[in-house]
């Protein structure tokens, strides 16, 4: 990841950016939900923001991700011509809808 820092509240606006996108009805994400910034800029910041926390919260806030990470694969599919992107920032490989 590029040098950045984290804007106060980052973290909860992240959160809550995906809280919005799981409310959606569907099976799957709507394309609106990826719009910039969208979940993937979410995505960052969390992954971003799990580099400088303490211990006990990095815990907490990882089990937030796996929780998130299983709904947004669940309600994605995967993006044939990113596989180069899969090991890392693998929710930028997702397709935003069906």
């Amino acid at each position: 990841m590029e040098d950045q820092e984290l804007w106060p509240n980052a973290v909860a606006k992240a959160l809550s950016c995906f809280e919005w996108a799981f409310e959606q009805p569907g099976r799957y994400l709507d394309a609106s939900a990826f719009d910039s910034p969208g979940l993937g800029d979410a995505r960052d910041d969390l992954e971003w923001a799990m580099l400088y926390l303490p211990p006990g919260a990095k815990r907490d806030l990882g089990r937030l991700i796996t929780r998130i990470d299983e709904e947004f694969e669940r309600r994605t599919l995967p993006e044939p011509n990113y596989s180069e992107w899969a090991t890392m920032c693998w929710w930028w490989t997702r397709m935003r809808e069906r």
